[in-house]
């Protein structure tokens, strides 16, 4: 197989060797190779004549549809910058993004175009509002910028070393963090993710998971447009059986998901013929990969029993592109454990705090080294300086392995809460507690949880003379934050715990034994006992 040099030469070698091939699946729509690249080209071409300039930052604000496709590469074609949003995002959320990568277009749906209107007024870098269907005779849309003169893109073609996508991630700070990553760094890893499950063109994936995330980029659009496979592209997960119907319609050999999504399976009831030779008729799917989270080992070995196929955990995290190791998909696959490093490209180790080499079963931080390992943070030098060091990735994930080599995550050093696969941090709910007019003081910390992996949890201290429910600053949250980070309880303190310095002490919240129903039986559940 050629490597291409960026993502757009990427789509652009598969529309030439698989023209015809159905590249796109949404619903009844339908996309081949030679249309999907004809397009991306037609837009792409309209975003220089638009004055769209190499490396500039193009912000997509889209759910999970063939328009998000579309405008990756077709921003990537025109050598600018993708930085995909959060659709889940609030105004406030979305426009520190937009600001902080110093975005000049933003592109999005007929749903988010009063969003995004709102957006233009406040942040000063954003000139243009692109949406990707009509909304009205002021809104410029995808069909009113298509250029059919695609060699204006010659001018403007990306090299590997040029930065392609900055998917914000998360930190101990109270905001995201932007990892820069390279055409390289995402070939490089959708090209390692496809040898490692022996993908080919006469695969189909399936995409359940939200197309912003890093994970879902690489796995379910970057890997099946590498190889000229089919991706079948679902706009949500719910109603479930839609994605079943999905699966046995289109052959989905390749499924990609959480692994709450794999509990959910695991506890599914299935007809007699699930259980029956004839299982490979109705269900073609021949590996399933869980990633974004950890999947408890309850959730390996009922999923295993029930289904009979490969169930391969990895890891990875945004700023390596993010897969770094994963179970394989020929040999040993053991519960609990995230695998090996993901090809022989990769290089990973386990230090102590002074940085030493540990050995088999000695517990340290993780490090990671390879082609998909990011240039910086942007505009965050001090913490690119902490997290890169000559050539390694400092992931703060405490990790260990055993003699066979197979690696295992024990905890983070990070305060980062893990809801689904999507991260949040505590500080950022914290600030908007304590914007709240009755709150004095307030910590979050996040505890298992058998449905979504983790989820935060509040504590706050009112001011004298105040008065308020759970109920009450619950909802406060939910109307300035995307609803996976608003904590699933709050509890009222007279005070909380702090050193000589007056800073408050997580550890102790952490250690506490649970007041909360739900909270007391998930913290015993043996299922979080598996890798984080």
């Amino acid at each position: 197989m050629i490597v291409p040099k960026n993502l757009g030469e990427l789509l652009y070698l598969s529309a030439q060797k698989h023209p015809q091939r159905t590249a796109i699946v949404f619903g009844q729509k339908r996309i081949n190779y030679k249309t999907l690249n004809e397009l991306t080209d037609s837009i792409a071409a309209g975003l220089v004549a638009l004055g769209i300039k190499k490396q500039d930052k193009v912000a997509l604000f889209l759910d999970n549809c063939p328009e998000f496709v579309i405008s990756y590469f077709a921003v990537l074609k025109a050598a600018a910058v993708v930085v995909p949003i959060n659709y889940m995002f609030k105004i406030e959320e979305a426009k520190f993004i937009l600001e902080d990568s110093q975005a000049i277009c933003l592109i999005t749906s007929r749903v988010y175009v009063d969003m995004a209107e709102e957006l233009r007024l406040r942040v000063d870098s954003l000139k243009h509002i692109i949406t990707t269907t009509k909304v009205n005779d002021d809104t410029t849309d995808f069909n009113r910028i298509k250029k059919d003169n695609p060699e204006i893109l010659n001018k403007v073609v990306s090299q590997p070393q040029d930065l392609a996508v900055i998917l914000y991630t998360s930190g101990t700070t109270g905001h995201p963090k932007g990892a820069m990553l390279t055409h390289y760094n995402l070939v490089s890893n959708a090209s390692d993710c496809a040898e490692a499950i022996k993908a080919t063109h006469r695969d189909t994936c399936i995409c359940i998971l939200p197309l912003f995330h890093s994970f879902a980029a690489t796995v379910c659009m970057n890997l099946p447009l590498l190889i000229g496979a089919k991706m079948v592209i679902m706009k949500s997960i719910r109603p479930f059986r839609r994605v079943i119907r999905a699966i046995r319609k289109h052959r989905v050999s390749i499924f990609v998901g959480v692994p709450s999504i794999y509990n959910i399976l695991k506890d599914m009831k299935l007809p007699p013929i699930f259980h029956s030779p004839l299982l490979k008729l109705f269900n073609p799917v021949r590996v399933c990969i869980s990633g974004a989270a950890a999947l408890p080992v309850d959730t390996f070995e009922g999923f295993a029993r029930k289904f009979r196929m490969p169930l391969l955990e990895g890891y990875g995290l945004t700023e390596a592109s993010p897969v770094v190791t994963l179970n394989p998909l020929k040999g040993i696959k053991k519960a609990g454990s995230i695998g090996i490093p993901l090809s022989k490209n990769i290089e990973l180790k386990i230090v102590d705090d002074k940085d030493i080499p540990l050995g088999p079963e000695r517990i340290g931080e993780l490090l990671v080294k390879g082609p998909n390992v990011m240039t910086a943070y942007y505009k965050q030098e001090e913490a690119t300086t902490s997290t890169l060091k000559d050539g390694w990735l400092y992931t703060g994930d405490m990790a260990k392995f055993d003699s066979d080599g197979y690696l295992y995550i024990v905890g983070r050093k990070k305060e980062m809460v893990n809801v689904r696969g999507l991260n949040v941090y505590p500080r950022e709910i914290e600030e908007v507690l304590y914007q709240n007019p009755k709150i004095k003081e307030a910590a979050v910390i996040g505890i298992p949880d058998i449905h979504r992996g983790e989820v935060p949890i509040g504590f706050v201290v009112l001011k004298d003379g105040e008065n308020a429910t759970e109920h009450e600053i619950i909802q406060y949250l939910r109307e300035r934050l995307a609803s996976y980070k608003v904590p699933k309880y709050i509890e009222f303190r007279v005070f909380l715990p702090k050193n000589t310095t007056g800073k408050i002490l997580k550890r102790i919240l952490q250690d506490e034994p649970r007041t909360f129903g739900h909270i007391q039986k998930n913290n015993k559940n043996e299922c979080n006992k598996g890798a984080g």
